[in-house]
């Protein structure tokens, strides 16, 4: 492409390699560029236009703008040329080059191939869609800025800006983002979230409705991308129009939610009353309300319904258009409720010409230094908006009539105008700018923990290691990377989920996954026969994140390695695990409980061949999450497993219940489980184990599941996993089995070994949701002590903190000659006890001890403090 000689940007169709774009196709559609035919293209053209036998005759649509029928008739152009060297290209750039397009055409001597292809109505739905991306996509912009000048003008209540991405799937991203860029243009105003706040849902939902816009004109962006470079697609009008309905549903919504912050600004923030009264005839007169945007919303419908395609388009282009000029009102509304009355202060003109003097009413003065003062404190990004548009406007002339500023502004405001590129380049520098110290994200799947949340954790952290310390585990800690070739072979079909790390020109090495592979590897390397250890550490999996799932979290692992008494480690570690969610209080929950050898017997007695236990373990495990149906499906569509085979297999994992009458009942005369040797041993083996943990009074806790499969590869005897049942759905919360195969495979003995893994991400979204239910607040430190010292001295704040560190009590010091600002700490951080001291307590050798619970304070001889303080926190 170059540029024109009349200033114009060429686009050139046809050429090796070219790809046309909706900006192209907007600005060819309203003469910011001119089209012309690569000469490759031509050349083929003719080439191949030996057979010239027909016409055809095309119409365009009588309700069709300019710009929607210029875009119809360049697309029909480039479908050709992507469908075939047409015959017919040079006379639709005739037909392009023409000032202004006429209702019918017919193109002439157009070959046969060409005739075939030739689809009008495919061309102006793929046109107007070009259009519609375009727009939408600017649109997006300048909402989210107009918006955030409305916001100013209201001195609203923006608490629903807050909002940070989760990082586990749960979160709305586009929400999230349109909340960080309004931060920014927010950043340092003292109107927004200050006085008497604007509480609204015009204000409230705008992270959700323009994030839900933001995301819809993402996917008809990608759309319209495909669509424009595809040519005549079969299929292409219904494809789009489901993108299309979306966003006329989006567009009503943005739509009304700015015609409700238009009129509250109107009504409560524009001071003079000539201003408010003139802005409220102009807006009753000319803006579109709900009405017109409901109607087009119906009419689009109603078209779609009846696959009126052309009209469906041209409705939603319609609605495009009146959401654009509602926004533009809501932008003159907070301009001139934020610079009006400095722009307007001399003269208001009426519909007659006539000039009057201002007035204000009883709210405000717009006097010249409260105007000043406003200017100060509005957000850095809307002020630099406000002033970009002021700029423009009558070339940065202070006084002018409402009427001539309010076209300039929806001028501005008009994609199709000369300063609209402008408007929208100092919006994108606004968001993008450094000074405004946008907010940084966190990666997908993982969260930071605030100094509550920590508070918990370590709770949690200091139960757990006391439990595995209890039962005799010994810690250990390895890296966070290992070896690649450690880590692959040992998790089935999770293995694609292992984070890899870039080759460095060195060893290849990922992420560990679990914790439960490098302890075997420890085991193995270290040539140990007997090491009953615990870890706690990060693991990471390239997982899809999901409420209570992480890409990074911590795990409890605690294991037995050794050869012992059978099922003597099986039953401690299930004993352990029943110990540790019992004392972490988390509420109800049920241990569902298998044995591998169980499980293989089941499939060999069900007819599946060996080769396949393994995947199709891994496809039973998903029990939990999917029908038997769907998992039917996956095993005999994609697994090679029959009917018949898949119908056995659903009729045993059904087995569930109480784990001393389900043992009883598979043990019986005649059980089909009889009849394999594996599935026997693995029944003997269970009743050692249910019989240790009746005596040990926990099994009420556990369910005997034989659909619990567990697909990790390494698993050989008894499996399980822990479910929380309460309200909070995180799934399973904890999980282990028998692995006595596993460290054999890094290339020693056999050591049998048996362990369990807590996942206790899942236990913090449970506890905390536990202390939102019961609206318990949490202390973040320790803090026994408070030493407040009343003025400026930090030397002797440090003697008497030292004092009662070397005593071994927790306590902090504070130096402000305010006695109120001490107070406030300790009753923010819940400190029990504070220790004053001023001059008088100084000259008097004593201090204040104050309980700060019970709000009472005497005096303590300043040499017995640490004894008195002793007393009381160990009373």
């Amino acid at each position: 492409m170059a540029a024109a000689a009349a200033g114009r940007r060429v686009v050139t169709l046809g050429g090796k390699g070219y790809s046309l774009t909706a900006s192209s196709v907007f600005e060819v559609a309203n003469g910011l560029a001119r089209i012309t035919i690569d000469s490759s293209a031509l050349s083929r053209r003719t080439s191949s236009s030996s057979n010239l036998v027909g016409k055809f005759p095309f119409s365009i649509c009588d309700y069709f703008t300019p710009e929607e029928s210029r875009a119809s008739v360049l697309l029909l152009l480039n479908n050709l040329l992507l469908s075939s060297s047409s015959s017919a290209s040079s006379q639709l750039l005739e037909i392009l080059k023409q000032d202004a397009l006429s209702s019918d055409y017919t193109l002439n001597d157009v070959s046969s191939d060409d005739l075939t292809l030739l689809d009008y109505s495919v061309a102006a739905i793929d046109g107007v869609s070009a259009i519609l991306d375009h727009r939408s996509s600017a649109l997006a912009s300048i909402a989210d800025a107009v918006a955030a000048i409305s916001c100013e003008a209201l001195r609203a209540d923006i608490s629903s800006f807050n909002l940070m991405d989760s990082g586990d799937g749960s979160t709305a991203k586009d929400a999230v983002a349109v909340a960080a860029d309004f931060k920014v243009f927010f950043n340092g105003s003292k109107f927004v979230n200050s006085g008497k706040k604007l509480v609204d849902s015009s204000v409230a939902e705008i992270p959700s409705l323009h994030g839900n816009f933001r995301e819809i004109s993402r996917l008809l962006h990608s759309k319209t991308r495909v669509q424009l470079n595809s040519g005549f697609r079969a299929g292409s009008a219904k494809d789009m129009s489901t993108a299309l309905s979306s966003l006329a549903l989006s567009l009503s919504n943005l739509g009304d939610s700015s015609f409700r912050r238009t009129e509250l600004v109107v009504a409560n923030s524009i001071s003079v009353l000539e201003l408010r009264s003139r802005i409220s005839e102009m807006l009753a007169a000319k803006c579109p309300g709900a009405d017109a945007m409901e109607e087009l919303l119906a009419s689009s419908q109603a078209a779609i319904g009846e696959k009126d395609y052309l009209r469906f388009v041209h409705n939603v282009y319609e609605l495009l258009d009146v959401v654009r000029k509602v926004i533009s009102w809501e932008a003159v509304a907070a301009f001139v409720s934020l610079e009006g009355s400095e722009i307007f202060a001399e003269k208001i003109q009426g519909d007659d010409g006539r000039m009057s003097e201002p007035s204000t009413g009883d709210t405000a003065k717009t006097d010249k230094k409260s105007e000043k003062k406003k200017k100060v404190v509005l957000g850095k990004g809307t002020a630099a908006f406000l002033q970009f548009i002021k700029d423009r406007l009558r070339g940065g002339a202070t006084k002018t009539d409402l009427e001539t500023y309010t076209h300039d502004i929806f001028s501005l405001l008009d994609p199709k105008g000369s300063g609209f590129d402008d408007l929208l380049a100092k919006v994108k520098e606004i968001v993008e700018s450094n000074e405004s110290r946008r907010l940084p994200k966190l990666p997908k799947g993982t969260r930071d923990f605030a100094k509550e949340q920590m508070a918990v954790r370590e709770k949690a952290f200091a139960i757990i290691v006391e439990v595995f310390k209890r039962h005799g585990a010994m810690s250990l800690d390895t890296p966070a990377f290992e070896l690649r070739e450690t880590l692959m072979g040992k998790y089935g079909e999770d293995s694609k989920l292992i984070y890899d790390l870039a080759d460095q020109g060195g060893e290849l090495c990922s992420l560990r996954y679990d914790l439960t592979v490098p302890f075997a590897r420890y085991v193995a390397m270290n040539g140990l026969t007997s090491f009953k250890r615990y870890q706690i550490a990060k693991v990471y999996r390239r997982d899809n994140p999901s409420k209570g799932r992480y890409r990074e979290f911590y795990q409890c692992d605690l294991d037995i390695a050794g050869q012992f008494e059978k099922m003597g480690p099986d039953f401690e570690i299930i004993k352990i695990l029943t110990e540790l969610l019992d004392e972490l209080d988390i509420g109800d929950y049920e241990v569902k409980l298998n044995h591998r050898k169980l499980l293989d017997g089941m499939l060999a007695i069900c007819g599946v061949p060996q080769e396949k236990f393994r995947t199709i373990c891994s496809s039973i495990d998903k029990l939990d999450k999917q029908s038997f149906e769907q998992i039917k499906k996956e095993m005999v569509d994609e697994k090679g497993l029959s009917e018949e085979t898949a119908d056995k297999i659903g009729t045993l994992v059904k087995h569930r219940g109480s784990p001393v009458e389900l043992l009883s009942k598979l043990k019986q005369e005649g059980s089909v489980f009889l009849s394999n040797n594996e599935a026997e041993i693995a029944l003997n083996e269970l009743e050692i184990l249910f019989k240790a943990l009746a005596m040990s009074k926990c099994i009420d806790r556990v369910v005997f599941d034989l659909s619990l499969a567990r697909g990790l590869d390494y698993y050989t005897g008894v499996i399980f996993e822990a479910v929380f049942k309460g309200a909070t759905q995180v799934g399973t919360i904890a999980a282990g089995g028998r692995y006595d195969n596993l460290i054999g495979m890094f290339g020693t003995k056999q050591v049998p070994s048996v362990g369990i893994s807590l996942g206790i991400e899942r236990v913090f979204v449970i506890m905390e949701q536990l202390q939102k239910d019961k609206n318990q607040e949490i202390r973040a430190t320790e803090t026994q002590v408070l030493v407040s010292i009343l003025g400026d001295d930090l030397s002797l704040g440090a003697e008497l903190v030292s004092e009662l560190w070397d005593a071994k009590l927790k306590a902090e010091v504070m130096i402000n000659k305010r006695v109120i600002k001490h107070i406030d700490r300790a009753r923010g951080a819940k400190i029990p006890y504070m220790v004053i001291v001023g001059e008088q307590e100084v000259s008097k050798g004593i201090v204040k001890l104050k309980d700060v619970t019970a709000a009472t304070e005497e005096e303590v001889p300043r040499s017995g403090l640490v004894a008195e303080l002793q007393r009381r926190l160990n009373a």
